[in-house]
């Protein structure tokens, strides 16, 4: 029998993109033949990350007409604001005309895996008899809640929610977004309109693929599969498919590597501090952030790359000998593999949290927008590997900041999601290996639509 043929498509936003290059290299593990479409603008970076696979490339228009997006720009990244990433997904429905010319002129394909956002390509998997599964960049976690509160399965009280099938997670109504929480108040928007569609064509889509494994969310992947659907397999983490970088006989250390070397010497542990690619911070609160490193005493490694003109004049001067900005590009895993990282202060989008897993490194969660508040109560209440900071209305000030990173980093409270951390991380790593459970899943899943 022929290799199975599976065709991959990523939404165009770095946080979905990354994890489905890295289940296309899965997928070439366990025996498959992969096709992967994109927009001639993707092209160069998808290509650069695969360039040592067997992944065949293929990129089709993407339209340069679309209201409200400059001409050229073919991902979130690249918006002038994050607010029109609607009217980025929405312009993709105009690929599908060359999304299924590829599909007709490609040697059989055995099933497709396109992202949570691309439903449209359903209508297309079903003219050509393909099955579709809908790539989720997250958890299991966030989207059963989601699902379960847009029921209205749960009570609201002074102190929270409360889910009735899931009653020991404490929940605020502000984990969730309107569209699940509150949908009244966003109805008639085109975020609104277009999230929903997606969630229809997903739950009408073969199944469901996340970037998660079966060890950490169980209870989670056991309820949806029995009590929602469709069927959902966890195939991550995607992050350990990426093999070690080599280094080549020219490879210059960056310096702030070399920065967490001579602090591994000096037998500081240091605190990594980033908050992903699409977070926007006020200005006061990047102050915030400021005042609370440096009065946290911690040592610490911050990357800062959209509001580095705010520094404070001095900051860095200041925190000199314990405390380093980065502004250029990093490679996340690099520093968080580093043995004197010993936490993460970040966002809480769930690549992240992954790789700060799979590292073995805590936690200081910190949620900004969309499912990032939901990650954070499965890293910090279900899970047990991180704390989290503390603020009011979403605003974090400097003592609250301090305090939490001093915890992490130094108190009891600290240690103990440092145990915990070091366990679920052998556990990530386990799963993905050979007859772990996402070996197994993704096996499994292969063998069932492979035929």
């Amino acid at each position: 029998m022929a290799s199975p043929h599976i065709l991959v498509f990523p939404f165009m936003a770095k946080g979905h993109t990354f994890p489905m290059l890295q289940l296309a290299r899965l997928l070439l593990r366990h025996g498959a033949t992969v096709t992967l479409i994109t927009s001639p603008g993707n092209r160069p970076f998808i290509s650069s990350c695969l360039s040592d696979t067997t992944v065949s490339i293929i990129d089709i228009p993407f339209p340069q007409d679309v209201q409200s997006i400059p001409p050229g720009v073919e991902s979130t990244d690249k918006l002038p604001d994050i607010s029109l990433w609607p009217d980025l997904l929405a312009a993709t429905k105009l690929m599908q005309p060359h999304f299924e010319e590829v599909i007709e002129s490609l040697p059989r394909i055995s099933f497709m895996i396109t992202d949570c956002f691309l439903g449209w390509t359903l209508d297309s998997a079903i003219k050509y008899s393909i099955p579709r599964l809908a790539c989720y960049p997250m958890g299991n976690f966030p989207l059963c809640l989601e699902h379960l509160v847009s029921e209205g399965r749960f009570v609201a009280g002074e102190d929270g929610i409360k889910l009735a099938d899931f009653p020991w997670i404490k929940l605020k109504r502000e984990d969730f977004e309107p569209i699940f929480i509150d949908p009244e108040k966003v109805k008639g928007t085109k975020a609104y309109e277009i999230t929903i569609e997606q969630f229809r064509a997903n739950s009408k889509s073969h199944g469901m693929v996340y970037n998660t494994f079966y060890e950490l969310e169980s209870v989670f992947n056991d309820f949806w599969n029995s009590k929602i659907g469709p069927r959902a397999w966890c195939l991550g983490p995607l992050s350990l498919a990426e093999p070690q970088k080599i280094k080549s006989a020219n490879y210059q250390t960056p310096w702030w590597i070399s920065w967490l070397d001579q602090m591994r010497e000096a037998g500081k542990p240091v605190l990594y501090v980033a908050f992903g690619t699409q977070v926007e911070i006020s200005q006061a609160q990047f102050r915030e952030i400021q005042i609370g490193l440096e009065k946290s005493a911690v040592n610490f490694l911050w990357l800062v790359r959209k509001n580095a003109s705010e520094l404070d004049e001095g900051f860095e001067e200041r925190v000199k000998g314990r405390g380093i900005v980065v502004k250029e590009w990093v490679d996340q895993r690099e520093i968080l593999e580093h043995e004197i990282v010993r936490g993460f202060l970040c966002h809480c989008g769930w690549s992240s949290v992954m790789e700060s897993i799979c590292a073995k490194v805590p936690i200081l969660a910190w949620p900004m927008m969309w499912e990032q508040p939901l990650n954070a109560r499965m890293v910090v209440d279900v899970a047990g590997v991180g704390l989290r900071v503390e603020g009011c209305n979403g605003f974090v000030e400097s003592e609250a900041l301090a305090k939490a990173a001093k915890e992490l980093m130094e108190g009891s409270a600290g240690e103990e999601v440092r145990k915990k951390a070091e366990e679920v991380g052998g556990a990530a790593v386990i799963a993905v290996e050979e007859g772990g459970s996402s070996w197994k899943a993704l096996d499994q899943l292969i063998n069932e639509l492979h035929t």
